[in-house]
């Protein structure tokens, strides 16, 4: 089963923080965590390991946020996710089945 280790880190796109992507059972995870983003600290840093908690999305394979599938939140994104709060979104991502 993969977990937060799987996330292989960037630095983002947009030249803050740091990004990580992780494609699984016909999702895609997005990990994001910097200045601005709902992580902490909220400072462009270059390690995923200099942050504490990240901010999160999932899509699905048309690009369309559906976070709120798998996490009870009104948004499309959860904010200050802990690697152990990830790591269970990704067990989550793996056995639930989403229609």
């Amino acid at each position: 089963m993969k977990n937060f280790k799987d996330i292989e880190f960037k630095p983002h796109p947009h030249g803050f923080g740091v990004q990580g992507i992780l494609k699984v059972n016909g999702h895609t995870l997005s990990v994001v965590a910097g200045e601005g983003l709902y992580s902490e600290p909220r400072k462009n840093l270059k390690s995923p390991t200099a942050f504490d908690s990240f901010e999160v999305g999932i899509f699905n394979d048309r690009g369309d946020f559906v976070t709120n599938d798998f996490l009870p939140i009104g948004d499309d994104i959860a904010g200050w996710q802990t690697r152990e709060m990830i790591d269970m979104i990704l067990v989550r991502i793996q056995t639930l089945t989403i229609s």
